[in-house]
């Protein structure tokens, strides 16, 4: 198990890190800052110029969610990881590539008023300088930006007014109790390349409907992995019913099969969209999704969706809604159509 201690920088997270370790039997300081230290010493500077944070590398994301899985394989556990993660879409990469090693997470909120805080980093940047109080105060703003998806997400400890002590404590009993359990599908990580299929549903005035998944970053189609020997619109329509709560009146439509290459450490495959055509506004009142696995829907026009959907997907929808106007599918490999 892990113990994620999220909030602004300079609320006392590591501190109240350390007492944990004396209130939690066989717990273990996991500090992903380190790997962050570790990147900026062997990667080239021209690299590190490209991100403001070493959080937005990929590669600090990945490897704290291997170093934890090797720790724990060590380690009784819990991993104790006092870390600011104010990325809604780092939080899910990160958590859901935790939920598919099978490691639970806790995920806490140390609530500190401002007052409060900004006395809590003048204390700070009296020992460790200046540049320590420059950077907490710098991130302020996005700490309170964060804070519309993160009090939802987290359990929330007041800590304004609680020694690292005593917030330990209050850690140490919501852990007992149970509290910050992350609730994330567990879906294993690829093997091989895989054959997916999804479902694109619209509304009456065109928009197609995304949904947002818990366990990694960005929006989706409704859909997922085709099994071993299942049918693709077997598999379409099994994924509607368990993401939505749909049931589809018709077999569905295709509208394009994208053969997607391997890239990073996905091993890519074949990925089928097809038309479940047009929601009235009462179905769409009726959606119910897993809360172990998509956040939310939305209704989006195609400018729009090129704002939530990573490249690949989005090329993949254009070329949907192009298929669909044709009426005829279209063949495309890494999004782009072959033979049209």
């Amino acid at each position: 198990m892990i113990i994620w201690l999220n909030g602004a920088f300079g609320a006392g997270k590591t501190t109240a890190a350390h007492e944990l370790l004396h209130l939690l039997p066989g717990s273990t300081l996991f500090e992903p800052e380190r790997i962050g230290d570790q990147l900026r010493g062997m990667l080239p500077k021209e690299r590190l110029a490209e991100v403001d944070d070493y959080q937005d590398l990929p590669s600090w994301r990945s490897l704290v969610v291997d170093t934890a899985s090797a720790l724990l394989s060590e380690l009784p556990g819990p991993l104790i990881t006092p870390m600011s993660l104010l990325s809604q879409a780092y939080r899910d990469e990160i958590f859901g590539g935790l939920a598919a090693r099978r490691i639970p997470v806790r995920h806490f909120l140390l609530q500190t008023e401002e007052t409060f805080l900004r006395a809590r980093i003048d204390q700070r940047a009296a020992v460790d300088g200046d540049a320590v109080r420059t950077r907490c105060l710098d991130r302020l703003a996005q700490y309170d930006a964060a804070l519309s998806w993160l009090a939802d997400d987290a359990h929330p400890v007041a800590a304004s007014r609680l020694t690292p002590r005593q917030t330990a404590e209050a850690l140490a009993e919501g852990v007992r109790r149970g509290d910050g359990a992350c609730a994330i599908v567990q879906t294993a990580p690829p093997r091989a390349e895989t054959l997916a299929a999804g479902v694109l549903f619209f509304d009456e005035h065109g928009r197609v409907l995304l949904v947002d998944p818990t366990y990694k970053p960005g929006w989706e189609f409704p859909g997922g992995v085709v099994e071993t020997g299942e049918a693709p619109t077997l598999a379409a329509a099994r994924e509607v019913v368990e993401e939505l709560g749909l049931t589809l009146d018709v077999e569905p439509r295709p509208l394009v099969v994208d053969w997607e290459p391997p890239r990073d450490r996905g091993f890519g495959g074949v990925r089928l969209l097809f038309d479940g055509g047009v929601l009235p506004a009462e179905r769409l009142e009726r959606l119910l999704l897993p809360d172990d696995e998509l956040r939310d829907w939305r209704l989006v026009t195609e400018a729009e969706a090129e704002q939530l959907l990573d490249a690949r997907r989005f090329r993949r929808l254009r070329a949907a809604l192009r298929a669909r106007a044709l009426g005829r599918p279209l063949y495309l490999e890494r999004g782009h159509p072959i033979g049209a």
